[in-house]
């Protein structure tokens, strides 16, 4: 049998159906122009040109960010053209709030506490422990429990910041070289992951580690770092993570992560309202096409993917770990008043989905 006639590993099968869904989603090459290409028009002499850096690496930037600009650059008719930089190809993650707030870039994809944003709700950016179990929970805390509010009210506080829309990104899994089976198993692993869920997760010993995207697959093959806790099984096999780790925690510490746009004020003014709506519209396609992407993709690289061995904690523990996010939940809302704010809207939420049971619970 030649390499060719080789049947494709689950894994391999799965992902690829994954990736089909880029051509069908309605951000993709032709797909896209068609779907949102303005009349010819006569051009300005020369068009906007913006610099976006996302969080993501190239592999991962593929599905969360590269859609969506090719997208709005084929719709913009040569009007505005947005050059994509992936995680700290112009400046390193932990300065994309200043670089974007002093100009040097025009835009960033990102959450909060990743890219280091000084606003009082920055925690919640990322993912906030037992905040979301499904992706649907992140709009419909936004849209119908305050959210957009507090955050143009904390953004409008922010010189030379304009925050442009939050979406549903990924879960949250733990994926190592060593198993997790117990609570005393995350001591002493050092994992790369996002700060608000490091800084919870650390009281059981994990040791949350900062490295450059790109540095992360190889610092699982070198021993500096025992895993990560970063994102889903689908991310985790997109990018290759799940080649160099072998086990999977099948406890969700977070079901959907706060990721958001953000744009320069200066550069965003000077974009004219007709681009600025194709960019939120492009921006909106992209939230939805990341969570049927994700969402399709969990649980059946859950189920058939082979390269990791998946593990749970014990009930008793994973108890005690929720119990723990409550008293984690009053510590931040204490914060500041806006913090109280958002914990209240997790609460109220939280409360309304129990109520309604299923199919929402």
């Amino acid at each position: 049998m030649t390499q060719q006639d080789k049947p494709a590993a689950p894994s391999q099968a799965i992902l690829a159906s994954r990736r089909k869904f880029m051509s069908m989603a309605g951000l993709g090459g032709a797909a896209a122009a068609s779907t949102l290409a303005a009349p010819a028009v006569v051009r300005a002499q020369s068009p906007i040109r913006w610099r976006l850096q996302t969080y993501s690496g190239a592999p991962l930037g593929a599905h969360v960010i590269k859609p969506q600009i090719d997208a709005f650059n084929a719709a913009a008719n040569g009007e505005m053209e947005i050059e994509l930089y992936y995680a700290d190809q112009l400046v390193p993650t932990g300065e994309l709030f200043r670089a974007l707030q002093n100009g040097t870039i025009d835009a960033v994809q990102s959450d909060e506490a990743t890219m280091a944003s000084p606003v009082d709700i920055a925690v919640f950016g990322g993912y906030f422990p037992f905040a979301t179990r499904y992706s649907l929970d992140v709009p419909a805390l936004f849209h119908y429990y305050g959210l957009n509010e507090v955050w143009e009210e904390a953004y409008a506080e922010v010189p030379g910041i304009t925050w442009l829309s939050t979406g549903a990104w990924d879960p949250l899994h733990i994926f190592t070289r060593e198993p997790i089976r117990s609570l005393a198993d995350m001591r002493g692993k050092r994992v790369f992951g996002v700060p608000t869920a490091g800084r919870f997760l650390s009281r059981y010993g994990l040791i949350p580690v900062t490295v450059p995207w790109d540095d992360v697959e190889v610092g699982l093959q070198t021993g500096q770092l025992d895993g990560v806790a970063w994102c889903g099984f689908t991310e985790a096999y997109e990018v290759g993570w799940a080649d160099v780790c072998n086990y999977a925690l099948t406890n969700s510490l977070t079901g959907a992560w706060f990721g958001s746009y953000f744009a320069n004020t200066q550069s965003w003014e000077r974009v004219p309202p007709h681009l600025q709506q194709l960019f939120r519209t492009t921006i909106d396609q992209s939230h939805y096409y990341r969570n049927v992407w994700y969402w399709g993709g969990e649980a059946r690289l859950r189920v058939e993917g082979e390269k990791m061995e998946l593990t749970a904690l014990p009930a008793e523990e994973w108890n005690q770990v929720s119990a723990d996010a409550v008293g984690f939940w009053e510590e931040i809302a204490g914060s500041s008043p806006r913090a109280q704010r958002v914990v209240q809207a997790f609460r109220d939420y939280t409360q309304m989905m129990e109520k309604a049971g299923y199919p929402y619970r």
